[in-house]
């Protein structure tokens, strides 16, 4: 659950928790025609606190409103140091940031022209999406019966408040039938991500990963193709069968929220060992070094600030 509390900036000014609220017609409460950003804050080694990869994160956010035809009415940079502004107001030295922009509530019907355009950025601790043991032995994910969207379904590359309807049926019925996750095959019956997260699999110290066309290229999936290359991975985006899911040496899912998270089992199939293979525990554990400040090779990806 979120925790409660605090202030959130809505249109330019910081305002108390409780007094963030939108009237019931708003447009996108109806339509699903907003956008959002999933954003981490670590606390470092150093005692400071960062941002992982902020200014990614604000393209994409201003990417997905052009995809839907969205002015945003502020600025990138505006956008980059209210979200610093909301962590310090908070006090907030590691956890989650949730940049919202959504459509008003002067539309009415499916055309929402004309209406006001808005952003809220709301921060809040958060620990291991998918759990600490999930994190740590690798969680146990079904195969979805929903397919993830075809591209001109759904602008696949954004991050569209309504495309997550799709997400939001996936992990129910995998949490229903005792799972932890779901897999998402594309329209063709290929691997294309979980409901959150991209997919990777290792077979003989390779790593394979979905292409982008039916997916979200995340950016976590980034910063993990360039750290496996690094440290001496082959890396290859290729089309993906569910069978090779099944009998791959190792499988983790990638995520702002999820981070890197070892899958150890797929509809019953335990994946290699059935816990986190050496490969997916090596980049777990570089990962967190580098979000922590303690991998100065990719001080780049950090925007950090004191509180």
């Amino acid at each position: 659950m979120v925790q409660q509390g605090g202030k959130i900036w809505f249109d330019g000014r910081l305002i108390p928790w409780e007094e963030a609220t939108v009237h019931v017609m708003t447009h996108t409460l109806h339509y699903g025609d907003g956008v959002f950003e999933g954003i981490r804050c670590y606390y470092c080694s150093d005692g400071s606190s960062a941002v992982f990869c902020l200014e990614e994160h604000v393209e994409r956010l201003f990417n997905s409103a052009k995809l839907l035809y969205m002015e945003i009415p502020f600025t990138r940079e505006e956008v980059s140091s209210a979200i610093m502004e909301t962590l310090k107001a908070n006090e907030l030295k590691e956890g989650y940031v949730r940049p919202l922009v959504f459509t008003g509530d002067e539309a009415k019907g499916v055309d929402p022209g004309g209406a006001s355009v808005h952003l809220v950025i709301v921060v809040w601790p958060w620990g291991a999406y998918l759990g600490d043991e999930g994190l740590d032995k690798g969680i146990r994910v079904k195969t979805s019966s929903f397919a993830r969207h075809h591209v001109n379904v759904m602008m696949t590359k954004s991050k569209i408040c309504g495309n997550y309807v799709n997400s939001v049926l996936a992990r129910r019925e995998a949490l229903f039938d005792g799972y932890d996750e779901a897999l998402m095959l594309d329209t063709s019956g290929f691997v294309a991500e979980a409901t959150g997260e991209n997919v990777f699999i290792v077979k003989n110290s390779v790593l394979f990963t979905p292409p982008q066309e039916a997916i979200l290229p995340g950016i976590t999936r980034n910063a993990v193709i360039t750290l496996s290359r690094d440290m001496g991975y082959e890396v290859r985006e290729e089309r993906i069968t569910r069978d090779t899911v099944y009998i791959a040496d190792e499988v983790f899912v990638t995520g702002t929220a999820a981070e890197v998270t070892p899958i150890r089992e797929l509809d019953g199939r335990t994946i290699g060992q059935g816990s986190a293979g050496p490969v997916t525990h090596l980049l777990q554990q570089e990962f967190f070094r580098v979000v922590h400040g303690d991998n100065l090779k990719y001080a780049g990806w950090l925007e950090h600030f004191d509180l």
